[in-house]
């Protein structure tokens, strides 16, 4: 159970890393096919603002994968629920005030990662 949500939280990572590149590096270019209800007039005006969301997604993969990398398991597990809790309320947060979508493909997953981490720890 242990390497299936070393696995879940790997690909959670690699997803805010591509949130990342996305928002940082391709706004106005390849984020415009995966946005596609987001008004095309308006990515111009809001890369700065998509630059730094993308930021922030990069610390949350970043945090996900220094949980890979810690030795004791204590810490791992620690960090892991903490990155794992963030990614899980923004995914909530975005689901309720921009698209259901976003629960799907961004809390799903950790909420599915924090589940398998406390099996495993825990019973």
């Amino acid at each position: 159970m242990l390497l299936t949500a070393k696995i879940i939280i790997a690909i959670v990572a690699f997803l805010h890393f591509y949130f990342l590149w996305l928002e940082m590096f391709a706004w106005t270019t390849k984020a415009k096919k995966v946005f596609r209800s987001f008004p095309d007039h308006l990515f111009e005006p809001t890369k700065t603002l998509a630059a730094n969301q993308g930021l922030y997604n990069g610390f949350l993969a970043a945090g996900l994968v220094w949980s890979l990398l810690i030795k004791n398991p204590d810490w791992q597990l620690y960090v892991a629920l903490f990155f794992l809790g963030c990614v899980a309320v923004a995914g909530i947060f975005g689901a309720a005030t921009a698209s259901k979508k976003i629960f799907t493909v961004q809390a799903l997953p950790a909420l599915l990662g924090i589940l398998l981490l406390l099996l495993h720890y825990f019973l």
